[in-house]
């Protein structure tokens, strides 16, 4: 529910509203949906980010940068394995 979700946070009460309505999905869409990935400038951009994390050289803003790169990682994985769910239930059925 978006009233007990965090203040601080309230993209993630926003996008667990989201992912509730991703069981519905239909065999298409959830295909579609597990096609939905990081470009690969951005997946040089988090190692770039990765090595300087583990070399403690990290800026204020990189901080937040990775932050937000590992917020939107979580999410496409919850989105993922709700259209995996969504297909299993689709074969179920069939």
């Amino acid at each position: 529910m978006l009233a007990t979700q965090s203040l601080e946070q309230p993209a993630v009460a926003y996008w667990d509203h989201v992912f509730a309505l991703a069981d519905d999905v239909s065999p298409t869409a959830a295909r579609a949906l597990l096609k939905l990935k990081f470009p690969p400038s951005d997946i040089e951009r988090m190692r770039e980010l990765s090595a300087k994390a583990r070399r403690g050289e990290l800026s204020s803003s990189e901080e937040s940068e990775i932050d937000t790169f590992e917020r939107l990682g979580c999410m496409l994985d919850i989105l993922h394995s709700k259209a995996r769910c969504a297909l299993r239930k689709s074969v179920k059925k069939a």
